[in-house]
């Protein structure tokens, strides 16, 4: 399943202001 609109070196959507791959793209 990687049909994810974000990229893995892309700011994470939840609003963090980390890169998905070290927020919610661990999951």
């Amino acid at each position: 399943r990687s049909g994810s609109k974000v990229g893995r070196n892309e700011p994470c959507p939840c609003g963090s202001g980390k890169k998905y791959k070290q927020c919610h793209g661990k999951l």
